[in-house]
């Protein structure tokens, strides 16, 4: 095989490893953004706290998410060149 070059299998590994990526990223980012929802209604929160708890959801998730895509491809990065 020409090593400049990547096969058909290795193009289709890349594709399906890209949108596992992306799934679980966003499955990781809402469930740490519905445990701050539920933390609000479980105390009963509202107002400022409320607002504060949600917002905390959605940068703690949109952190999560982003950490669980750059992990997964970067795990398939070092694999590939291992030549796994």
């Amino acid at each position: 095989m020409d090593k400049g070059r990547e096969s058909r299998w290795e193009k289709d590994a890349m594709t399906v490893e890209i949108g596992f990526a992306v799934v679980t990223a966003g499955v990781l980012a809402a469930v740490v953004f519905a445990v701050a929802l539920a933390v609000t209604h479980l105390f009963g929160l509202s107002g400022s706290a409320s607002r504060g708890v949600l917002m905390g959801g959605v940068s703690g998730g949109a952190a999560a998410g982003l950490w669980r895509l750059i992990h997964v491809l970067y795990r398939f990065d070092v694999e590939r060149r291992k030549g796994r």
